[in-house]
């Protein structure tokens, strides 16, 4: 009967699976193959949307990676992501752990006070940032992006880590600290490597957040040799009602495989990162 019930449970699960496996695959799919479409073929209506109906075409890579600057847009997005994952890490590690084993009972108040300042729109802090730009005379550059971006990725960070120290038991720290450690070593040598759950989530939240950003992109950085994939395909391939569809789900796939790839290969810790962060912190 056990086995029974396994397959009446499998006929049921299997088929809802694959529809969602299917479902968040399909805008995969649809870069793809608009990719390699042919103008032709892409806007008639009489050809089937799903399917190659004419022979294939590299006409929309040429343009997006010869007569663009795509790859100075990836090269852009991987720099301001990598710093901006630095600054995160430096600056969320240590509150996080701070707040979590020596502010006691203020500390998790202060920490769901950190992390709603993350929910505050861009848009109200768009001209307080503008500011802060202006005074460093940092607009046309991607060092611009580096200063902003931190405003809201450390809070969200610091929140997540703060659950990640408590679920570690202080046992740990204080047997480090008989064979020798300092607090800081105890840290570095014992918590941080069970956290690695928490930081590689950290990490890509950080830089998939930096990838997506489009506000703050858009408004200071206007110089096509300076913008990151965002704001970079959508303002080059789109000249007022012309799209260049090609080429803009060429812009899209391409840094996005690279993230999807991460996440399939880690999702295990994602889900234990973001499950742990939310219900110890």
């Amino acid at each position: 009967m056990a086995a029974g019930r396994r397959v009446r449970e499998g006929f049921a699960v299997y088929p809802v699976v694959t529809f969602f496996a299917l479902f968040s695959a399909f805008p995969f799919f649809w870069m793809l193959i608009t990719m390699f479409k042919r103008d032709h073929d892409l806007f008639s209506p009489a050809n089937n949307p799903f399917l190659l109906n004419e022979p294939p075409t590299l006409e929309h890579l040429d343009l997006l990676i010869n007569q663009t600057h795509f790859l100075k847009y990836l090269f852009n997005t991987l720099y301001v992501g990598a710093v901006v994952v630095l600054i995160t890490l430096v600056v969320a590690v240590p509150a996080a752990y701070s707040l979590a084993r020596w502010a006691g009972r203020w500390g998790e108040t202060l920490g769901i006070g950190i992390f709603l300042t993350y929910l505050v729109p861009p848009t109200l802090l768009f001209i307080p940032m503008s500011r802060v730009i202006s005074v460093l005379k940092l607009h046309e550059s991607r060092w611009s992006l580096i200063v902003i971006y931190p405003t809201f990725t450390i809070p969200f960070c610091t929140w997540l880590l703060m659950g990640f120290f408590k679920s570690i038991p202080r046992d740990i720290e204080e047997q480090a600290q008989i064979d020798g450690y300092s607090r800081l070593g105890a840290m570095v040598k014992v918590v941080l490597p069970l956290s690695v759950s928490g930081l590689l989530t950290v990490v890509v939240f950080a830089f998939t957040l930096t990838m997506h950003e489009f506000i703050y992109a858009l408004a200071f950085i206007s110089v096509s040799a300076h913008k990151t994939v965002s704001i970079g395909v959508p303002t080059e391939l789109v000249r007022g009602d012309v799209f260049r569809w090609g080429s803009l789900m060429a812009g899209a796939l391409i840094p996005s495989l690279p993230v999807a790839v991460l996440y399939t290969f880690f999702l295990d810790r994602f889900i234990a990162g973001f499950t742990l962060g939310a219900v110890k912190g």
